[in-house]
């Protein structure tokens, strides 16, 4: 039976507002070399050598060389499984059974509170509850951002993960978590792990293995399809419930894990002159949420009234999922 392809971008709620003026950001990707973050390409921070003990290493030396080994098996077999198997046609077989958004009904809280269950496959920085990483990247961006204008900048570091409860209810990690990435049109090595891709459906198909594939030269990123996972989600969530959210929010809800963009610089061929004012802001973003991974956890009680204020501001009650 012949199904209807379901746009990229849906009809906004409401007219995207002006840009917000932008902030002089601080220049946060020097810090990139040391976190495993190099300017053209994301690499993780677990190196080959991790799989070779030292002659001589403590116990406890060993016991963190395995655990690194462990981390890094991990995280490959995800990438592995995500590279393989995302294809174009299968992006929107699970846009149409995810956007309809008729799976629960729950609040922003609520959602935080399910996701305290779920350790991200990808990521080789953390292996704790997403909701402490949420609370992590929301305070660290309110010390830099404290003004009430930035609410908003704050929110989006407590919520920008809460997509990943789509692995609480059956679906894969590696269609859930880590880097995304176009579908339709050709791979790019600026992705991590690359070489999964040459065993991706898609790969050898001649509508989608081009330089623009299905898209056209500048065609903007709310007109491609991307792998699908928590960030996707999360933004059909925030429009498809009308929340009050600006367009700045949105998009970096929307793209924080399209490394291959804002980190690598690769795919700027499909990129609008809108999508580049936003870069910034992503990478701002980006800042906030990768470097705040090593943080002191923090006091989830004791912040939760603050935040709960702007949520009940952005997005109150219950939320359809």
């Amino acid at each position: 039976m012949a199904t209807t392809a379901i746009s990229a971008h849906p009809t906004p709620v409401a007219p995207a507002p002006e840009l917000l003026s932008m902030p002089a950001f601080a220049s946060g990707r020097q810090q990139c070399s040391a976190s495993g973050v190099q300017a053209s390409f994301r690499e993780f921070p677990i190196e080959a050598a991790t799989r070779q003990v030292a002659e001589g290493a403590s116990a406890g030396e060993c016991e963190a060389a395995t655990k690194a080994n462990e981390i890094a098996d991990r995280v490959c077999a995800t990438y592995r499984d995500m590279h393989t198997q995302q294809t174009f046609a299968f992006v929107q077989q699970k846009k149409r059974q995810w956007c309809q958004l008729a799976r629960a009904e729950m609040t922003i809280f609520e959602a935080l509170e399910l996701i305290n269950t779920l350790v991200d496959a990808s990521d080789p920085d953390v292996d704790f509850e997403n909701s402490l990483h949420a609370f992590q990247t929301a305070e660290r961006i309110r010390a830099e951002y404290p003004d009430p204008k930035d609410e908003w900048f704050q929110l989006v570091g407590l919520i920008h993960d809460i997509g990943k409860v789509l692995a609480l209810w059956g679906e894969p990690q590696w269609c859930v978590v880590g880097d995304t990435f176009p579908v339709g049109c050709a791979f790019s090595d600026r992705c991590v792990y690359p070489q999964h891709f040459q065993h991706n459906p898609d790969f050898g198909d001649v509508r989608y293995n081009t330089r623009c594939g299905v898209y056209s030269e500048g065609c903007g990123l709310d007109n491609v399809h991307f792998s699908f996972g928590h960030d996707e989600y999360l933004y059909q969530v925030l429009t498809g419930n009308g929340t009050r959210l600006p367009y700045e929010a949105l998009f970096i809800i929307r793209y924080h894990s399209f490394y291959p963009w804002h980190t690598a610089g690769g795919y700027d061929h499909l990129c609008s002159e809108r999508d580049r004012q936003m870069l910034r802001w992503v990478q701002e973003f980006n800042r906030f949420d990768l470097y705040s991974k090593g943080d002191q956890l923090p006091d989830v009680a004791a912040l939760t009234p603050y935040y709960q204020r702007l949520v009940d501001k952005y997005m109150p009650g219950k939320l359809k999922w």
